[in-house]
C-alpha cells in the first residue's frame, strides 16, 4: 500500500530509478474513492441505544460507524466510545443514546477523491476507517484500508495501458515530421476549488503520453507531477490557471501558471510539510504541503518562479532517452 511516509525522503528520480514508481502508487493518484469505498454502511441515528451500538459491532464485526440525521453525517461512535459506556454504566445498564458517546468533529474524504489522498488522511490521522460524503456532503459510503487494498489489487488486474502503447506508438506522430524542431503542446485550464475534478488533466496527459509511445514509467512520473501541480492550482490560486506540456522527442516540457497570489519565500514552500492552504482546504483532506516535494522525486529539473501578488509560474522537464520514444529520439529535435 502507497503510505505518505513513501513519498518523503526519496532522492530525485532518474531513468535509473524511474521504477521506484510502480503501478500500485501511479493507481493511488487515479483511482477515485467511490470506486473501492464500501457502499453498504453500516450506520446508527444519534438517538440509537448504546445497547444497539454493542449489538451491532458484534453481529456485523466492525469496530465502528457513522452516525447520520436524514442521510447528514453528524458523527462517529467507535469502539472506544462503547469501550467508555461501558465502563461509565456497565452492560446491563447500556440506557444512554449514541449523542452521549459519539465524536462529532468527523474526518471525512470525499467520493471524488483521489485514493492517494485517503491515504494522506490515513496516515496523518491514523484512523482505520474514514466516511464517505460527496458534494452535498450526504453519506454515500465508509472507507478502509481493507477496501484501499482490494480495490488497487483489482485494478492491477486490468492492464488496458499496453493495447494503448502498442496501437499508438509515437513514431506514428513524428517519424515522417521534418523540422528544425518538432513537438506537440497539450494545455489544460484549471479552475480554482474545482475539486470535483481534481486530477482530470494528469489523467489526461498520462493517456495521451502512453498513445504517444511514451514507457510507463515516464507516463507515471508526468502523471504524479502533473497532478500535484493541477491541485496546487485549485488549492492555491485566485482564479485557477494553466498547464502546458510540451512533448519533443528528447524531452517532456511541462508547466503550470496562475496569476495569484503567489508565495513570499520560494525556499520555504519547498519544505516537506509546509503549507499555506487555508483551513477550510485542510478540512477537505488537502494542503498537506508535500505537493513541491512529490513533483520534484519525479521530474529531472524543477524550478518555481513567483511574485508576491502576481502569480507563479512551476516549470518542470523530463529527459527522455531513445527507449522512451523509440524512432523520434533519433531524429533529434531543438534544445529548449
Amino acid at each position: 500500500m502507497l503510505m505518505e511516509s513513501n513519498l518523503i525522503d526519496q532522492p530525485l528520480i532518474t531513468d535509473l530509478r524511474a521504477g521506484m514508481i510502480t503501478r500500485v502508487e501511479e493507481l493511488a493518484y487515479e483511482l477515485k474513492v467511490e470506486t473501492v469505498m464500501t457502499r453498504e454502511i453500516k450506520a446508527v441515528t444519534p438517538q440509537t441505544k448504546m445497547a444497539e451500538v454493542l449489538d451491532l459491532f458484534r453481529e456485523a464485526r466492525i469496530s465502528g460507524a457513522p452516525v447520520v440525521t436524514d442521510g447528514k453525517l453528524v458523527g462517529v461512535i467507535s469502539i472506544e466510545d462503547l469501550i467508555n459506556a461501558l465502563r461509565d454504566l456497565g452492560r446491563s445498564e447500556l440506557k444512554s443514546v449514541v449523542a452521549d458517546y459519539m465524536t462529532t468533529n468527523v474526518i471525512i474524504v470525499h467520493a471524488f477523491d483521489p485514493i492517494v489522498e485517503a491515504l494522506k488522511l490515513f496516515t496523518k490521522t491514523r484512523l482505520g476507517r474514514l466516511p464517505v460524503v460527496d458534494e452535498s456532503e450526504r453519506l454515500v459510503g465508509i472507507l478502509t484500508k481493507g477496501d484501499v487494498t482490494r480495490g488497487l489489487l483489482n485494478a492491477l488486474q486490468y492492464d488496458y495501458q499496453a493495447e494503448e502503447v502498442r496501437r499508438y506508438r509515437a513514431s506514428h506522430l513524428f517519424e515522417d515530421i521534418e523540422s528544425d524542431r518538432t513537438g506537440l503542446i497539450l494545455r489544460y485550464q484549471i479552475k480554482p476549488g474545482d475539486f470535483t475534478h481534481g486530477g482530470a488533466a494528469s489523467s489526461k496527459i498520462k493517456q495521451a503520453l502512453l498513445r504517444l509511445g511514451a514507457n510507463p514509467q515516464t507516463a507515471r512520473r508526468c502523471g504524479i507531477a502533473i497532478y500535484e501541480a493541477e491541485m496546487n492550482l485549485i488549492i492555491h490560486t485566485w482564479h485557477g490557471g494553466e498547464i502546458r506540456v510540451e512533448v519533443e522527442p528528447h524531452q517532456i516540457y511541462l508547466e503550470a501558471v496562475d496569476d495569484g497570489p503567489g508565495v513570499e519565500d520560494v525556499n520555504l514552500v519547498m519544505q516537506p510539510g509546509y503549507s499555506t492552504a487555508s483551513e477550510e482546504v485542510r478540512e477537505l483532506g488537502f494542503g498537506a504541503g508535500m505537493g513541491l516535494v512529490n513533483i520534484k522525486r519525479c521530474v529531472d529539473e524543477m524550478k518555481l518562479e513567483s511574485t508576491p501578488g502576481k502569480g507563479s509560474r512551476l516549470i518542470m522537464k523530463i529527459i527522455l532517452q531513445s527507449e522512451h520514444f523509440e524512432k523520434t529520439a533519433k531524429r533529434g529535435g531543438g534544445q529548449r
